[in-house]
C-alpha cells in the first residue's frame, strides 16, 4: 500500500509538472491530484526539489530503455546510433513533461529545470559514449576521445533534427544518418 501511495504521488507530480511547469507546481496541488494529504508527500520526499529529481531520474531511465531497445546487435554503429537517438528525440518530443520543461527553460530560465534537462542530456551522452567505446574496441571507429565525440555527435544530431526544422524543411531520417556518417565516420578529408 505504501509503494502505491508513493507511485500515486509521483504520477500526480509528473502530471502537475507537465501541466503547470516546475515553478507553478506546488506540493498542495500534487497532494490534491494524488488524493493524499500534504504530509503524506513529505513522508516520501523532503521537498518539491527531491520529488522533481526522482521524476527526472525516472525520465532519464525511460530514455535509456528506449535507446537500448533500438540497438540491434550486429548492426553498424551508425545505424544503431541514429536509430537510438531518433527514438530518444521522438520520446522527448511526445512526452508532455519534457515539452513543458523545455518551454519553461526558454521562457523563464528556471535554474532547477535547466539543471534537470542538462542531467538528461548528460545521461544520453554517457549512453552514446559507452557505445563509442564498444565501436572502437570492435575496430568500427578509430581511436578517439569517446566523451567529446559523444557530445559532438549528440549535439549535431539534435541540431539536425530539431533546430534545422525551425529554419528549413525537416531532414528525412536517412539524410540525418548519412550526414552523421559523412562527418563522423568517413570524415571530410580526402584519403591520400
Amino acid at each position: 500500500m505504501e509503494s502505491n501511495k508513493k507511485a500515486r504521488i509521483l504520477e500526480a507530480a509528473t502530471k502537475s509538472f507537465a501541466h503547470f511547469g516546475y515553478k507553478a507546481t506546488t506540493v498542495d496541488q500534487v497532494a490534491k491530484i494524488a488524493k493524499v494529504g500534504k504530509g503524506t508527500i513529505y513522508t516520501y520526499f523532503a521537498n518539491k526539489e527531491e520529488l522533481f529529481k526522482e521524476i527526472i531520474d525516472d525520465l532519464a531511465r525511460q530514455m535509456r530503455v528506449v535507446a537500448s531497445e533500438l540497438i540491434i546487435p550486429g548492426n553498424s554503429f551508425i545505424s544503431n546510433f541514429t536509430a537510438a537517438l531518433h527514438g530518444v528525440v521522438e520520446f522527448r518530443e511526445k512526452h508532455e513533461l519534457t515539452i513543458k520543461l523545455s518551454q519553461e527553460v526558454k521562457e523563464m530560465g528556471t535554474p532547477v529545470v535547466a539543471e534537470a534537462l542538462q542531467s538528461i542530456e548528460n545521461e544520453i551522452c554517457a549512453f552514446i559514449e559507452s557505445r563509442i567505446i564498444k565501436a572502437v574496441e570492435r575496430g568500427e571507429l578509430r581511436n578517439c576521445n569517446p566523451k567529446i565525440t559523444a557530445f559532438l555527435m549528440f549535439k549535431m544530431y539534435i541540431n539536425l533534427v530539431s533546430d534545422w526544422k525551425d529554419r528549413y524543411e525537416p531532414l528525412p531520417k536517412e539524410e540525418v544518418a548519412n550526414l552523421i556518417k559523412l562527418y563522423f565516420i568517413d570524415g571530410l578529408g580526402n584519403q591520400i
